[in-house]
């Protein structure tokens, strides 16, 4: 079997012993659980039915009492227990007392059967101490039933007696059922103390079933962990063995003996692991045979090689001086034209930002132009509203005129109204009024017509000044439109000559680079036959040390072929 084949065997009876300690484990579990559950939904339902059945109890005796009540009053043998309120009718009591009697028995006879069931499910499940605590239950609870059918007989026959008006026969019975009463309500007072010894038993079973539970998968997991001992020391037993004989003969195979027995080998992983050690033994006695008979024909060799590349070594040292010279210069001459290449860029941006610089200032000059002839057309318009104003504040002027005379004439016609109202006497007074607010208002508008002459003047003044002044203006305009013309003639001279220069370096520029570029081409091609050299001088260097190693390795490979034994 392999080695494989036996751990996984291993790791099989481990998860199997595992899986059936865990299945145990469940299974009690579920005992207690089912247990547990059993006990609370049986016994909590069971505490609640006999609740309500000794509720019911106390509520029948109270009603029965009521009905003996109320008839003793009626025949005025007891005294009242309220005499303040009014009872209701026996009649309709005794209805009532029998519709609970129904009810109650209808619960009790409920109670009875589902403890029957219960037993039957302990019964069933193999817990014998919650069977017999159910069946004891169910006994005393079919015992009260008896008793309550008598019960209810006896009252039902004192109710006859009621209804008939029989006090005697009430009264000889009364103590009868009193007494029957009390013996009832023991009996559900035996059937509620079983059902808590029941339920203590069940508590009892429940702590059992747990530490029973407990132990035995105590005992499952110590039998478990013992069985797996045991399986991982059979396998580790039929692996440690071959491996320990392994050990050994790699040891002496280590320490140079390989006059030994072959290993023994077997099936399984190891036995490939024996055959490859024997192998190897057997190929370490070819090759230390082999490096005894190579190791003198590698002697002799290592010798030549190391002349020959001292010879070579020489040889190269010479030429990688004189292509150190050759790249000094070389380099020398590199810089220098980078140097020119570098100032002449730098002219060619100064020179390109100054032909921008007259690209910039032809455009504000050819802005200012545009500005001037605006400047002049919208003088020449002003010059010609100007002109228009002046003839529209003379038409004003005669407008004056006329209104200055029709206000002398106003004044005049006012005077001959004061004259006319003054010769009428009375009644001209208010002809005389009007005259002299017509006086009044003539002597204003002549006012007025003054001051608007003289507004005029001042206009007529400014309007005059402001025609020189426009034409003026134009007349300099005109003047700064010929030095702009002068002006932008000149920038685009200069423009002009400054792209030449800029041509002219770039040509050179240009040139230069090309220099360059064929003097980095000689340059790389000096740094690869000197890198070359280099290369060569180190190869050279290190054949040398190589030969001197192998001539070591010769002697030490000999001194390894003489460790063996053969």
């Amino acid at each position: 079997m392999t080695i494989a084949a036996r751990l996984f065997l291993g790791f099989l009876i481990s998860i199997l012993l595992l899986i059936g300690v865990g299945v145990f484990a469940l299974n009690r579990i579920g005992t207690v659980r089912d247990t547990t559950v059993a006990i609370i939904n049986h016994d909590i339902w069971a505490y609640r039915a006999f609740q309500n059945i000794l509720q019911g109890q106390i509520t029948l005796l109270e009603a029965r009492r009521a009905i003996i009540v109320d008839f003793m009053q009626e025949k005025q043998t007891v005294a009242p227990v309220n005499p303040d309120a009014t009872p209701p009718s026996i009649a309709a009591a005794v209805t009532q007392w029998r519709a609970l009697a129904a009810d109650f028995s209808s619960q009790l006879n409920k109670t009875v059967a589902v403890t029957a069931e219960n037993e039957q499910q302990a019964a069933a499940v193999g817990n014998g101490v919650r069977a017999d605590s159910w069946r004891g239950i169910t006994a005393i609870l079919q015992q009260a039933q008896r008793q309550f059918e008598q019960l209810q007989s006896d009252s039902l026959t004192e109710f006859n007696a009621v209804e008939q008006g029989d006090s005697l026969t009430v009264m000889a019975s009364e103590p009868k059922l009193v007494d029957d009463n009390k013996v009832f309500g023991k009996t559900l007072s035996q059937a509620v103390d079983a059902l808590a010894a029941g339920s203590s038993a069940g508590v009892t079973r429940i702590g059992e079933l747990y530490a029973e539970g407990r132990m035995l998968l105590i005992w499952a997991v110590v039998v478990a962990v013992v069985l797996l001992i045991l399986i991982a020391w059979i396998i580790l037993r039929s692996i440690i063995r071959p491996l320990e004989a392994f050990t050994g003969f790699a040891e002496r195979v280590g320490l140079g003996d390989l006059t030994g027995d072959p290993l023994r080998v077997g099936r399984d992983e190891l036995g490939r692991l024996g055959k490859t050690l024997n192998g190897m033994a057997e190929s370490l006695r070819d090759v230390s045979l082999q490096s005894r008979q190579l190791t003198s024909t590698l002697n002799a060799s290592a010798a030549q090689i190391r002349a020959s590349t001292q010879e070579q070594a020489a040889s190269v040292e010479q030429q990688l001086a004189a292509l150190q010279e050759t790249a000094a210069t070389a380099d020398e001459i590199t810089h220098s034209g980078a140097r020119i290449s570098t100032r002449a860029q730098e002219v060619i941006q100064v020179a390109q930002q100054a032909v921008q610089t007259s690209a910039n200032g032809l455009n504000a000059v050819g802005e200012a132009v545009r500005a001037m002839d605006a400047i002049r057309e919208q003088g020449e318009v002003v010059a010609a509203n100007i002109v228009a104003l002046s003839e529209k504040t003379q038409a004003i002027g005669e407008i004056i005129s006329t209104v200055n005379d029709v206000s002398e004439r106003a004044h005049l016609l006012a005077l001959n109204a004061a004259i006319e109202a003054a010769a009428a006497g009375e009644n001209g007074r208010s002809f005389a009024v009007v005259a002299s607010e017509l006086k009044v208002l003539a002597d204003q508008a002549k006012e007025a017509t003054v001051q608007v002459r003289s507004l005029l003047g001042e206009i007529q003044r400014g309007i005059n000044s402001s025609v020189m002044m426009t034409e003026e203006a134009v007349k300099r305009v005109a003047v700064g439109r010929e030095r702009s013309d002068v002006t932008e003639r000149t920038i685009e001279a200069i423009t002009a000559s400054v792209q030449e220069s800029v041509q002219t370096f770039q040509q050179i520029v240009a040139s230069t680079n090309q220099q360059q570029i064929g003097i980095e081409q000689v340059m790389g091609a000096l740094q690869n036959i000197r890198q070359a050299s280099q290369q060569t001088a180190a190869g050279t260097r290190e054949l040398d040390v190589a030969a001197s190693s192998l001539a070591e390795l010769a002697g030490q490979l000999m001194t390894l072929g003489d460790r063996y034994k053969i």
